[in-house]
């Protein structure tokens, strides 16, 4: 990929293509295989998101501590209820990501897209998108395809591991992504793409990585669940001609310097933040088998 959002804009509107075409020359290129291999390989993860998105909607996985248990059956059924006050659209893909959410901690089969703790976004996003709009594979592969440049980028210049950068960097990447794929699903521009991409990373610059116990359960599931929401209003934004001041490139830039100075006890380490709350802590104990 490029360095930056302008030179991808400028590469792009100069050769009439999208983020999508960028990412399938590079993959094409560097693993030596044909585009239609790529896409029967998307359509593989793809496939895995809308399973992993809708197993628990209506029957719920049983895990130890049961800290997200029924999370998403609970929400699925108030977003079928009419009671929302989001709406049952959003309603349902906050469910979807819990549903995801879910499946990863009872060790099911999930796609971490960047990581295993935000991978409830992605497929949330895709399969509410999809059923609202009622898009063909294609379309959904090139939104998978631009989300994958936009997370190239990222990689670039920042990180994806809430080790090392904190919420930001695993749930804001992965509401950046899927912000950038529904802007390109729903026809948007290059420019509206990364611009989405960019307010979803700001709405959540700074945010800790603090899971109770270590474990990628409480409160993961609820930044994955807002994480959604987030890139679905990111994009809308986009879309209604707001722009994001700093170019993507920068934000991102922005993102690991601020992960990088977030200090120890709130990057994934369990201890601080929630995890160091006076429940946090007994769950700890309780997950490591230690005395008080």
């Amino acid at each position: 990929m490029l360095n930056t959002a302008r030179e991808i804009i400028d590469v792009c509107n100069e050769r009439g293509i999208k983020i999508y075409d960028l990412v399938l020359e590079e993959e094409i290129k560097n693993s030596h295989t044909t585009e239609e291999e790529i896409r029967k390989k998307l359509d593989e993860v793809i496939d895995v998101m809308y399973s992993s998105a809708t197993k628990n909607l209506t029957n719920s996985d049983v895990t130890e501590y049961k800290m997200i248990d029924g999370f998403a059956k609970t929400t699925y059924e108030y977003a079928t209820s009419g009671k929302s006050i989001v709406g049952d659209f959003l309603a349902k893909a906050m469910a979807m990501a819990f549903s995801t959410s879910e499946v990863n901690a009872s060790m099911g089969k999930i796609v971490a897209a960047p990581t295993a703790g935000s991978s409830g976004i992605m497929p949330a996003m895709l399969v509410a998108a999809s059923e609202k709009y009622n898009f063909d594979r294609t379309t959904i592969q090139n939104g998978f395809l631009t989300s994958i440049g936009i997370g190239q980028l990222i990689a670039k210049y920042a990180t994806f591991a809430g080790a090392e950068g904190g919420c930001q960097a695993e749930c804001g990447s992965a509401s950046a992504m899927a912000a950038s794929a529904i802007v390109e699903m729903l026809g948007g521009t290059v420019e509206q793409a990364l611009h989405a991409a960019s307010i979803t990373i700001i709405n959540v610059l700074g945010l800790v990585c603090d899971p109770i116990a270590g474990l990628v359960q409480y409160p993961c599931t609820f930044r994955n669940a807002s994480g959604v929401i987030n890139a679905f209003i990111s994009a809308d934004l986009a879309l209604a001609g707001i722009e994001s001041l700093v170019p993507f490139d920068e934000v991102v830039i922005a993102m690991g310097e601020v992960g990088n100075s977030m200090i120890e006890a709130l990057r994934e380490t369990g201890l601080g933040g929630l995890a160091g709350s006076k429940t946090g802590q007994k769950i700890r104990r309780d997950f490591l088998k230690e005395g008080d």
